[in-house]
């Protein structure tokens, strides 16, 4: 049995244009949210400048980067380490959403059980 080859230009095309359709989408919300807010890191407050504002990332709210409304409420500004932060806090909760299970037994260790007859020893 043969099996069909991918078509590599067919595939490098579509990935070209993926990455030309997200740099567009990218340039022009960066764009307005740099023009609309202030160069400041909205969770450690760093402050940024002409030199080093390539560091300060658009960061989406809802985390769709398709949802780009014209008066920028879902967007906040975030340097490249909050930004990163907060990308990895949603990924953990949401792999760790899965954990939780109403079949875990509570804890059932006491450590301080023998409390009480240690302190009345001592008396």
């Amino acid at each position: 049995m043969q099996t069909k080859k991918p078509d590599a230009a067919r595939l490098d095309k579509i990935v070209a244009e993926a990455r030309r359709a997200a740099d567009q989408r990218e340039s022009g919300y960066r764009e307005r949210s740099l023009k609309m807010y202030p160069w400041i890191c909205g969770r450690c407050m760093r402050e940024f400048t002409r030199a080093n504002v390539q560091q300060l990332t658009v960061h989406h709210r809802d985390h769709n980067h398709d949802n780009n409304p014209p008066d920028g409420s879902n967007w906040e500004l975030l340097c490249l380490y909050c930004h990163d932060n907060e990308h990895s806090r949603y990924l953990e909760a949401d792999r760790g959403a899965g954990l939780l299970s109403a079949e875990l037994a509570p804890a059932t260790h006491n450590p301080f059980a023998a409390l009480a007859g240690l302190i009345k020893k001592k008396d």
